[in-house]
């Protein structure tokens, strides 16, 4: 367990805040107000929260309680005392035995299905114009009896001020921190998201980028993404080295690879650092002696790593350059440099050797998530490293990580609020339609795809853009973005909303219409 040292702790208590499991006691004065003594208790798992966020190194490593059972589940191993449970609070103690602490759940909660019938739009909104104003019924309300059941589309292109395109680019290389403001055409149209796995995130419009400064630039931008055409983005940022901001143009268009400062992407990361690790430890133990993978989320030390553990190696005692999370896992800085890392050559992933531990002549493979970069170094014996060609093994190493990456792309996700008055044109209630969409007796579709739909109030909806019929989007200079929208659902749920009845056609009425 930890203890705290008096001399250094200064009762700011911020280890009591963060300890996950309460396992921090303080002492108050009698007046109950000012903090007189900080200790751990006999609880402690040794998370390494409390040392992670003391400003002034006073968290120090005790004896270890007795009774206590190292967690395996993940990389922090928690070391759990009897009638405790580790960080994450999901393993218990009991008796000496490591045990799960909430039984296996079999069935999943109740899900809302849409009837078969209703999934396919009778007919797409695209090219069906719009009713203006919303008071006015929908361009087109069609009908047709499919298995005996009469089933109703509404169509038409709305309007949405509340709309915009989330880019997701499936790239290391560095775009920008979270939250830089994202340019086209000269004019602030979005911003730099946080991350997915193995992709960064761009966001374009919304209501706000949509009616302030660069408000048309902001919706030519959505539509031309939306409908698949190639786009230039230009984040600007705060370079860390020289203190300036600097410009980083990314060509990106739906379904093709992304272009980065004039590099084209090629592959997306198999994982971070870590998970290559993890995924193939076996053939990192068949071919060289260490393996550092370089990562911008988590860069990976193979003998240090669980994974290496497991298949039977120990720790090297090389240190790569960079911060240590747990083990085998490390922060490295983000910056456009290897992996989307300040690191801008293999060597320099290598910061020292514990020749305590290491030998001369011990071979290190310094690569990254996609096997695109692969460096050996041989260890001297004075500690140093000298880089040596790749041979057939640590060439296997890459070529197995590269065999197992998928190809970089970008994809495009429109967002859009139809909750408003666009709902008039489907029926006189308007709250009707709403919960019919949520609740699954209407079904929402984009130009004929199948959107998410957000829980809670109103309609909300992401929709992957390659699914919805080609060039499907436009703007109006209000501005905002035009996007198709269907409501599908039986007739006599169409009835029961105050659907307009009057206005109902057969599908067979129309001549583009084809079975």
């Amino acid at each position: 367990m930890y203890k705290i040292n008096a001399d250094l702790c200064k009762k700011c208590r911020i280890c009591e805040k963060n300890c996950p499991i309460g396992a921090i006691n303080v002492t108050f004065d009698e007046g109950g107000k000012k903090a007189i003594a900080v200790d751990i208790t006999d609880m402690c798992v040794e998370c390494n929260v409390c040392r992670r966020v003391c400003p002034f190194g006073a968290i120090e490593t005790g004896e270890r309680t007795e009774g206590t059972v190292q967690c395996g589940s993940c990389s922090i191993q928690c070391k759990i005392p009897v009638g405790s449970t580790g960080g994450c609070k999901r393993y218990s103690n009991e008796g000496g035995k490591l045990v799960r602490n909430r039984a296996l759940v079999v069935e999943g909660l109740p899900q809302t299905y849409i009837d078969e019938k209703i999934v396919k739009p009778v007919i797409t909104a695209v090219g069906a114009g719009t009713a203006y104003p919303c008071i006015r019924p929908a361009p087109h309300i069609v009908c047709e009896n499919r298995d005996g059941v009469d089933v109703v589309t509404t169509v038409t292109e709305a309007p949405l001020s509340y709309s915009g395109v989330m880019v997701k680019l499936d790239t290391n290389t560095y775009i920008g921190e979270e939250g830089d403001t994202v340019y086209a055409e000269g004019k602030p149209v979005g911003l730099v998201q946080t991350e997915e796995y193995g992709s960064k995130m761009v966001y374009v419009g919304g209501a706000n980028r949509l009616t302030g400064d660069g408000g048309f630039a902001t919706a030519r931008t959505v539509c031309a993404l939306a409908n698949g055409e190639e786009v230039e983005l230009t984040v600007k940022t705060l370079d860390k080295h020289t203190e300036k901001m600097k410009n980083i143009k990314i060509i990106c268009q739906q379904g093709k690879a992304p272009i980065i400062n004039g590099v084209q992407e090629k592959t997306m990361r198999i994982g971070c650092g870590s998970a290559t690790i993890g995924l193939m430890a076996s053939v990192m133990k068949e071919c060289v002696d260490e393996c550092i993978v370089i990562d911008h989320h988590v860069t990976g030390l193979f003998t240090e790593h669980l994974a290496g553990k497991e298949v039977g190696m120990t720790y090297s005692g090389v240190v790569p350059n960079a911060t240590k999370s747990t083990v085998g896992r490390y922060f490295g800085g983000h910056g456009d440099g290897i992996g989307g890392t300040v690191l801008k050559t293999p060597r320099d992933a290598i910061k020292s050797v514990d020749m305590s531990l290491a030998w001369e002549g011990m071979r290190i493979l310094v690569t990254n998530t996609t096997g695109e970069v692969g460096a050996l170094f041989k260890v001297l014996a004075n500690g140093d490293v000298e880089e040596i060609p790749m041979d057939e093994k640590a060439t296997r190493v890459i070529n197995t990580i590269n065999e197992n990456c998928q190809g970089s792309t970008c994809s495009v996700l429109y967002t859009g609020g139809t909750g408003g008055s666009a709902r008039g044109g489907v029926c006189k209630c308007p709250k009707a339609i709403t919960e019919a969409v949520h609740d699954g007796r209407a079904h929402l579709t984009i130009g004929g795809a199948e959107p998410f739909v957000y829980p809670g109030g109103g309609i909300n909806f992401m929709v992957d853009t390659s699914k919805v019929v080609a060039k499907a989007f436009t703007w109006v200079p209000t501005p905002a973005t035009v996007a198709p929208v269907e409501y599908t659902m039986t007739l006599e749920e169409y009835e029961k909303m105050g659907g307009h009845m009057d206005r109902i056609k057969k599908a067979s009425d129309f001549p583009e219409y084809q079975k």
